[in-house]
């Protein structure tokens, strides 16, 4: 870690003593736009529910965040946390505009003791949020209000006692603040803000100790002593909780100084790896930490939320395999719980989910509806928050560095202008339609000849990947940046090529998984999709535009085993490519909102990627409470005749098997 006294960016706000200096530079929001099928993506959000929420959901209508006399806590802030960087990444003015009532009544909300927001709300968990919203916002349009509303609020919490009880959620996420308050001082220097910073640290929850100790472990799941409530001790083994706090030691590192702090992310991710793993980089949370088995859920407010905390990570530590994972979330999880429109989303996706209903499961206290694809399934703070995870994605592709160039950090089409050198504007449009291809272009566009360097993240899961430069071909490590430095002119190409071999994962009961680059595949399953109502006190159905609740049948068998050669799958896995359609994960049988005729079609259109692979049906393997039963233990023995089986990204289907029994 480079201290602040020595080189660092000269383009961008950076720490100042007495912080150690993060490994990159965090861009601000507007310098890097979606290009491709990256913003297609990011037009479903816009088309789907996150366009179109204020419209009709009662919460928003009437929000106490715009003046309202409705909701007063979290459901604001978090709509605005990833509704303002969609806007202005997409640079819609509609959605600018929907931004506006909120904001304008936030920065005009605040008191002379620098307390803000709606007068029902004492708690400072939402505010938390809300100071990620103006951060952004500032970041986008320079409004000197939103700096001196952050300014006059870390004043209160300078001049008013700590208050972050661990049985409270601003008190196990107290830690959240220090995102802006870091923020804060690398523009002012302002000292009473560190002192502030060190105050939530010193006064909170210690998740430094609990990541390295981590008493939630397969043992305590074993024996039933993982707390199911929403307690002191509950609310640590709450999933959405333990996502947000693996960043808040690294946050603290750059601060304390301590290498433990920094041992401690690595030590609780694979805390958490070991004991609550599922595919793709996530971790399970029903809505408690609840073990490695295929059918235990994660909240999707946790893979949002974890996506958030290894960009802060990545930041921070430079550390390229933090942004292999960060790809893993992105292009699995992430999409894979939420419909290709937009329209819909889970609260709890699972691994091998072969059912899409309102039956009950066997979540740890999650509610029977978590499972269906809908407005708001159990508890409504998906629905507000599902929309940070692209949008903050994109923010954070590329990265300034203290040697004064760019750091290539996640791949996808998109386009960043940023300063290089000695205030040197550059251009950088990046064509590829990565994950679904191993090709990337990088074109310059420069005023001037200019010398500075590039990185660029080489992902662990290649094999023999190169950069092309002009005329050269330049061999690259897996699991490092490669770095060229050298004088660039306008009209420059650097081709980077990454290709990814079929691997294997051994998973729970020694089934496998099936991954090529960072992308999983999944048994592709007939669906049926079918309208259901959702109503109770918490949750309802609201018809509106293309809102609605899904449940999803199989119409065609899911219960196989593989027949693949674990040391050598490549043998007996073939890849097809297809076209990439407007909706980047979808498959053929998806439901999608036609908004011109108001009214649901069936997709024909193919995942950008098929493997076609040898498997067996495996009868005795069925279903059991309304899950698929867990893998039967490989390898298997199957008397049924040998199938074609087709697999496809991920994040392409609602219906899937990505845990498969090996057959032997």
């Amino acid at each position: 870690m480079n201290c602040s006294s020595e080189i660092k960016n000269q383009n961008y706000p950076t720490n100042q003593a007495p912080l150690l200096q993060t490994q990159f530079v965090k861009l601000p929001l507007g310098t890097i736009h979606p290009k491709g099928w990256l913003k297609d993506q990011l037009g479903a959000l816009k088309d789907g529910l996150t366009g179109h929420l204020d419209e009709f959901w009662p919460d928003l209508i009437n929000s106490a965040w715009k003046g309202g006399t409705g909701e007063a806590w979290e459901r604001g802030p978090y709509y605005l946390d990833g509704l303002v960087p969609l806007a202005y990444l997409l640079e819609d003015s509609a959605l600018i505009a929907k931004t506006k009532p909120f904001i304008e009544w936030m920065l005009q909300s605040g008191q002379a003791n620098g307390w803000f927001g709606p007068h029902q709300n004492q708690d400072r968990w939402p505010l938390a949020v809300a100071l990620k919203v103006i951060l952004q916002y500032h970041e986008a349009t320079n409004d000197p209000r939103a700096l001196d509303l952050i300014k006059n609020y870390f004043r209160y919490l300078g001049e008013n006692p700590p208050d972050w009880p661990d049985s409270t959620w601003r008190g196990v996420r107290a830690m959240e603040h220090a995102v802006t308050g870091y923020w804060l001082y690398r523009r002012t220097g302002d000292p009473e803000v560190l002192k502030v910073t060190q105050s939530i640290f010193e006064n909170s929850f210690d998740w430094t100790k609990y990541l390295v100790e981590f008493p939630w472990d397969s043992r305590a799941l074993a024996e039933k002593r993982i707390p199911l409530n929403w307690k002191a001790d509950g609310l640590t083994a709450h999933v959405v909780n333990v996502a947000m706090a693996t960043k808040y030691p690294g946050i603290w590192y750059q601060q304390g100084k301590d290498e433990k702090y920094r041992q401690a992310v690595y030590q609780g991710l694979a805390n958490l790896d070991l004991h609550h793993g599922q595919i793709g980089g996530r971790f399970s949370g029903d809505e408690h930490l609840s073990g490695k088995r295929p059918t235990q859920g994660t909240e999707l407010c946790a893979v949002v939320e974890f996506m958030f905390s290894l960009e802060n990570l990545i930041e921070i530590m430079g550390d390229p395999l933090l942004a292999d994972r960060l790809e893993l979330l992105a292009y699995n999880a992430l999409p894979g719980t939420m419909t290709p429109d937009c329209w819909a989303h889970q609260y709890d996706q699972q691994s091998n989910q072969v059912l899409v209903s309102d039956a009950p499961r066997e979540w740890s206290t999650n509610g029977n509806t978590s499972n269906v694809y809908g407005l708001m399934p159990n508890y409504p703070c998906c629905l507000a928050n599902m929309h940070q995870g692209w949008p903050k994605l994109v923010q954070s592709m590329w990265m300034a560095t203290h040697d004064q160039g760019l750091a290539a950090i996640v791949y996808g089409p998109c386009e960043v202008r940023a300063k290089v050198g000695k205030n040197i504007a550059v251009k950088v449009t990046e064509e590829t339609n990565y994950p679904f291809d191993d090709v990337i272009k990088f074109t310059l566009e420069l005023s001037e000849a200019t010398a500075f360097p590039l990185q660029f993240r080489i992902p662990q899961w290649v094999d023999q990947a190169y950069l092309l430069v002009k005329d050269k071909k330049i061999p690259v490590e897996a699991g490092k940046f490669a770095k060229l430095a050298e004088k660039w002119q306008s009209g420059d190409v650097i081709q980077l090529v990454l290709p990814s071999k079929i691997q294997t994962e051994s998973r729970f009961n020694n089934s496998i998984a099936i991954q090529r680059g960072p992308l999983y595949y999944v048994l592709r399953i007939g669906k049926a999709y079918q309208k259901i109502k959702l109503s109770s006190s918490k949750i309802t159905s609201i018809d509106y535009l293309g809102s609605v609740d899904w449940a999803i049948e199989p119409t065609t068998p899911w219960n196989y085993g593989l027949l693949v050669d674990k040391n050598d799958p490549e043998k007996s896995i073939q890849v097809e490519k297809r076209a990439i359609s407007i909706y980047p994960f979808s498959d053929v049988g998806e439901m999608i909102y036609h908004a011109a005729s108001g009214e649901y079609v069936i997709w024909p259109e193919s995942a950008p990627i098929v493997l076609k692979v040898s498997g067996q049906q495996i009868p005795e393997w069925g279903i059991r409470n309304n899950s698929a039963d867990d893998p039967p233990v490989s390898p298997v023995i199957s008397s049924q005749p040998v199938e074609e089986l087709q697999l496809v990204p991920y994040g392409c289907a609602r219906l899937r098997i990505s845990e498969f029994p090996m057959l032997r």
